[in-house]
């Protein structure tokens, strides 16, 4: 028995070395591919006025703050979460070029951020290995050509800085796009794009018509060059599966030169909850020159309330009329309506005074976990009563569960015409989102609460909802429907991503598959959720 016990000790030792060897040496040869990577990179750049504005490693006294100037969601800036070896912030498109064919060669993997608002932090956070995240900021310029309505916006522009090159030229053109000025337009346009012109134009994703990209292989394409099932993919199937997107071309949108923007609130329940319920039946089949939205939060520690902010492409005359007709039973007022121009109604929505703040990048103090629904048939006011209920949780003195409504253009587009599915038949699409603060997030279990109570209002919504698959929205990202986790299990990557691709992209999604079997066999544009590359023993 001493004689076994001796070898097994003498075992168990000898596989502790090994597991301690190949650590060191996968270690050690991540160090070397990453000094490899840039001695590449600054060999193709060669320009030794403009590599330090490109390259930033962890040692460069800005590399910090680079990175979290961009983390727009702060729970992702804690410590113990996971950091790229380098950013690179390219100048020029070649510099993307060369930062890809660099890390191809030598085995990098890479992450593409635009404004940093990736709901799980996918933009800037790899769970696997040494990483490097292409950083868009420096590639941010918007050209507007007014006669032809149309535009090229790069994607490290923000959503903001694209309304307020479109406002100084004109009072009259639009673009469909989100409310919140620092979100990057690479991001918006290649996951969908949607916010108060959704119901009239659809979404920013429908509005492209053409792309610039670097693919897999470091080349630079144009829609023609790219072909038709690459650039239907990157619209509206999370660009980043597929390449990096350097410029948007997009087709402006006409708009009055007057709109009214709106606002009624109600605050006791017996009245919101009837208001929302007399909404689910209304907002989805009003003229699509309307856009009213349904919101619950908390004014203050103890009050809750139901508003309703809208936005009309017409003189406040009018939108008082159709409302009368339409939704009198929201009881909206000529005090309660304003007029201006649309890119003034953009600053009304985040209650900003100065058309500057369009262009400021300013970086969020408060966390948030998201989650969303889309409805499909009116729920029922008890259904309704408890969400009023829920926002009274301590845990909810900050969030918001929003419901905003479809019908109109997002009916009329087919649901494979891009890869955002989620089209005729939805009546609204319902978000459900917690805050906090940041210094909250030292602490993992005030962090978690907000967490459950997101998670449990998720499953309480479970019978009202889409069903086959449950939908959701590649904008909000949740890694609760599944992250890959290959090797671990029996699945193949197709088969795990296929969980939650559904969800996001419904029938769309094995074209996608196979899209990205075709431009990426490789995959080497991946993250947690991204598009799966089809192989020999998957079956579509």
């Amino acid at each position: 028995m001493e004689f076994l016990s001796f070898w097994l000790s003498l075992f168990k030792h000898f596989l502790l070395l090994n597991l301690f060897l190949a650590c060191f040496t996968s270690v050690s040869a991540h160090q070397t591919n990453h000094k490899d990577f840039l001695s590449c990179l600054s060999l193709r750049i060669n320009d030794f006025t403009v590599e330090p504005r490109v390259i930033h490693t962890s040692e460069d006294s800005s590399f910090f703050s680079i990175l979290n100037s961009s983390i727009q969601n702060p729970r992702f800036s804690v410590l113990e979460t996971p950091k790229p070896v380098s950013i690179i912030t390219p100048v020029q498109a070649t510099d993307v070029q060369s930062t890809i064919r660099c890390a191809r060669l030598h085995d990098i993997h890479v992450r593409t951020r635009s404004g940093g608002h990736d709901y799980e932090g996918f933009s800037y956070i790899a769970r696997t290995r040494p990483f490097v995240v292409i950083d868009m900021r420096n590639l941010r310029s918007i050209t507007l050509d007014v006669d032809n309505r149309t535009g090229w916006v790069q994607t490290g522009a923000t959503i903001g800085e694209l309304y307020y090159e479109i406002g100084k030229l004109s009072k009259s053109l639009a673009f469909p796009a989100g409310l919140y000025p620092t979100v990057g337009v690479g991001g918006q346009f290649g996951g969908g794009g949607y916010g108060t012109l959704m119901r009239k134009y659809g979404l920013s994703a429908d509005n492209v018509i053409d792309a610039h990209i670097v693919d897999a292989s470091g080349r630079f394409l144009d829609r023609e060059g790219m072909g038709e099932d690459f650039f239907w993919a990157i619209r509206g199937g999370g660009g980043s599966s597929f390449c990096v997107v350097l410029a948007w071309k997009i087709r402006l949108v006409d708009v009055p030169t007057v709109v009214t923007v709106f606002d009624v609130v109600k605050t006791s329940e017996k009245e919101a909850v009837r208001t929302i319920n007399n909404w689910q039946y209304i907002a989805d089949k009003v003229p699509d020159d309307l856009f009213i939205r349904a919101m619950l939060q908390r004014s203050n520690d103890t009050s809750v309330y139901a508003s309703f902010p809208g936005l009309y492409l017409g003189p406040g005359s009018d939108l008082l009329a159709l409302m009368e007709e339409k939704f009198p039973e929201l009881g909206l007022k000529i005090g309660d309506c304003r007029e201006m121009s649309w890119v003034e109604s953009v600053l009304w929505f985040i209650k900003g005074e100065s058309m500057n703040i369009l262009t400021e990048r300013r970086r969020t103090s408060r966390s948030f976990k998201g989650k969303d629904d889309f409805i499909q048939k009116p729920i029922p006011k008890t259904a309704i009563r408890e969400l009023w209920k829920r926002v009274y949780a301590p845990e909810a003195r900050l969030a918001k569960i929003i419901l905003t409504p479809f019908g109109g253009r997002m009916s009329e587009i087919a649901e494979s015409e891009i890869p955002f599915p989620h089209r005729e038949g939805n009546l609204y699409e319902i978000q459900y989102l917690a805050y906090w603060n940041e210094e909250e997030d030292k602490n993992k279990n005030d962090t978690k609460k907000y967490i459950r109570w997101v998670e449990s209002l998720y499953d309480f919504m479970t019978p009202y909802v889409s069903k086959s698959p449950r939908g959701a929205y590649v904008n909000f990202r949740d890694v609760d429907l599944g992250m890959y986790n290959v090797g671990m299990n029996m699945m193949t990557k197709y088969e795990e991503g296929k969980i939650w691709g559904v969800k996001y992209f419904k029938n769309n999604f094995d074209r996608l598959v196979r899209v990205k079997s075709s431009v990426d066999p490789m995959d080497f544009f991946c993250d947690e959720q991204s598009i799966p590359v089809l192989k020999s023993v998957d079956v579509i």
